[in-house]
């Protein structure tokens, strides 16, 4: 079992808490794409990615210079991060995330937790062409999800939209994915508020490394801030859970 989240778009330098132990498995093609953005201007990297003219600056030159390499999971600073509290975790714990738990990446593809990594703003749905490629679905194509390295073995999706999008399309069978929705019962459907979905996210990844889940099955269990599974509206590759009024 893999479990596959998105990166946050805020990322720190921190080399004094935990070291880094692995190179992205793509780290070649992240490289590339590196010397594409390189050669934008500013102008053209503020479009790609459609913010302000100060975030546009400070990034810009946040890719011109070079940083010292932090682990990918202590590396992003965001709300699903900071509620995964991984600096808090045990060893074991630790060892469960390196082993089962992969970040999809705009830069560099797919990463493990203890994969170094340097401040980079990239997001996945980035009209970047390069090498040929459109955009980066088309330049990662099946790679990511070949990184995975557990054919037809279920994918835990806590990805948004735009990251899981880069693995769908390859899915050894249609089931293979198991994606989990943190809900509201709202006018006779279910709808998710984004920000109590990333809390959730974040700890639904902190409980499945403390307490070692091997199975879908396992998750079923997990009930954080009011959430808990409803199998009524659940399916073989959706795992909705409802928050408590």
């Amino acid at each position: 079992m893999q479990v596959i989240i998105s990166p946050a778009k805020k990322i720190v330098v921190d080399t004094d808490s935990f070291p880094v132990k692995s190179q992205p498995v793509y780290a070649a093609a992240a490289q590339t794409l590196l010397r594409q953005l390189k050669q934008l201007s500013l102008a053209q990297v503020q479009k790609l990615w459609h913010c302000s003219a100060k975030l546009a600056r400070e990034n810009y030159r946040l890719l011109h210079s070079h940083f010292p390499q932090t682990a990918a999971l202590f590396a992003f600073s965001g709300i699903q991060y900071q509620y995964m509290a991984p600096d808090v975790l045990t060893q074991p714990a630790l060892d469960y995330l390196q082993a089962h738990l992969r970040i999809l990446s705009g830069l560099y593809g797919i990463l493990r937790p203890f994969d170094g990594i340097e401040p980079y703003r990239l997001e996945m749905q980035a009209k970047l062409a390069v090498a040929g490629h459109r955009n980066l679905y088309q330049f990662w194509g099946d790679r990511l999800y070949q990184a995975l390295a557990q054919p037809a073995k279920p994918i835990i999706n806590l990805a948004s939209q735009e990251y899981a999008k880069a693995i769908t399309p390859y899915l050894a069978t249609p089931n293979q994915m198991i994606t989990i929705i943190f809900g509201h019962w709202q006018r006779e459907k279910v709808v998710t508020r984004a920000t109590l979905a990333k809390m959730a996210r974040g700890d639904m990844v902190r409980y499945l490394a403390e307490n070692q889940i091997q199975s879908p099955t396992g998750i079923k269990h997990f009930a954080s801030r009011g959430y808990r599974y409803h199998a009524a509206l659940s399916t073989t590759n959706k795992l909705v859970f409802l928050k408590e009024a």
